[in-house]
């Protein structure tokens, strides 16, 4: 890994230097809260922001895309032809990347690699940057408070500067036109050290440190604990909107107003959502909030890690926020805090 150091004065013209070539997203200032979105002026771009409503995620796996079309005249189908924008995505914090390694693990790394995942990851470079966590983030549980890959450039904010790692060449070419990048200083690396510091003590220390959750997952799967916390369950599946690393989908045949010509559709799904698991018959192999809530933990926090060494959850605190019911990864932590205190006792 390659270190530079920056003025942060020289921050727009890296933006405009990566807008000439690429379409420019970074998180902008949207009523109460923060959205990424495409930005025509570095202006626009609010760096201190805490968390956006949603994550980058929308970009490599849109809400609906279009996979074929079809002619059932003459039973024929065509490819989509993918229209792919060459983008940076400019300012995603650590955990946001991690949520985009893990799914290229599902999309893009796995046996059978999905094309308009992959095309999109592909036109893509990413720009990090360091935050300071609110409230709701728990990211530092899962190790996914600092990103150690699946970045282009990660500028660490440390007072005036930033401290630049670079992974990739050709974001590396644009940052030694776009500004004066030298080399770091045991006084940049001081800084680094302070800024990092900072960073770990501002965590909300309330959330409890578990450990081995996957195996408490096992412990308690049968507790009635999933039957209070299904219970509350509004199956408004806000959670799975809102989450970087939720990957479902639903394939959907679209007929034209003709009856004759049509598409084939891939759309966002839930696995809280009540028609989720419903098969022909009718019938559900998770007809209850009980079966269904417990199901997106599950995979959350064990039966991912089962299969890719790392937890599915990046701890980025939205779906604490989205949740009107309270119900979220804190609150199962808290739930084995509790048992681990009736056993104690």
């Amino acid at each position: 890994m390659l270190y530079r150091v920056i003025d942060a004065t020289e921050l727009p013209s890296l933006v405009r230097a990566f807008m000439d070539s690429y379409e420019v997203v970074a998180p902008v200032k949207q009523g109460r809260g923060y959205v990424f979105d495409a930005i025509e002026s570095p202006d626009e771009i609010a760096l201190d922001y805490d968390t956006t409503i949603v994550s980058p995620k929308k970009y490599f796996l849109p809400p609906k895309e279009t996979l074929f079309e079809f002619d059932a005249t003459v039973n024929e189908v065509t490819d989509f032809a993918v229209e792919i924008t060459p983008r940076v995505i400019f300012g995603a914090h650590a955990c946001d990347i991690n949520a985009i390694n893990r799914l290229d693990l599902v999309f893009k790394d796995g046996k059978y690699p999905d094309p308009y995942y992959t095309a999109r990851r592909e036109a893509t470079l990413i720009v990090g940057i360091s935050c300071m966590p609110s409230e709701h983030c728990f990211c530092d549980l899962w190790g996914s408070d600092e990103a150690r890959f699946g970045y282009d450039l990660f500028l660490q904010d440390i007072g005036g500067k930033y401290l630049v790692s670079i992974s990739s060449v050709e974001a590396a070419n644009i940052l030694e036109a776009a500004c004066d990048p030298r080399v770091a200083t045991d006084e940049d690396r001081i800084e680094f050290r302070h800024a990092t510091r900072k960073r770990q003590e501002s965590f909300n220390r309330e959330v409890p440190d578990i450990q081995e959750v996957a195996m408490l997952m096992d412990a308690f799967h049968k507790d009635p604990y999933w039957e209070e916390l299904g219970g509350r369950c509004l199956a408004c599946t806000a959670c799975s909107a809102v989450c970087p690393t939720c990957f479902c989908f639903d394939i959907r045949d679209t007929l034209d107003a003709n009856g004759k010509t049509g598409k084939r559709e891939r759309t966002w799904d839930a696995c809280t959502a009540p028609q989720f698991a419903l098969v022909a018959g009718g019938h559900n192999f998770r007809e209850n909030g009980r079966n269904r809530v417990r199901h997106r933990m599950y995979h959350k926090l064990n039966g991912f890690l089962a299969n890719h060494d790392r937890m599915l959850c990046v701890g980025c605190g939205r779906c604490v926020k989205a949740c009107k019911a309270n119900i979220n990864p804190i609150e199962v932590l808290k739930f084995f805090e509790r048992k681990g205190a009736e056993d104690g006792e």
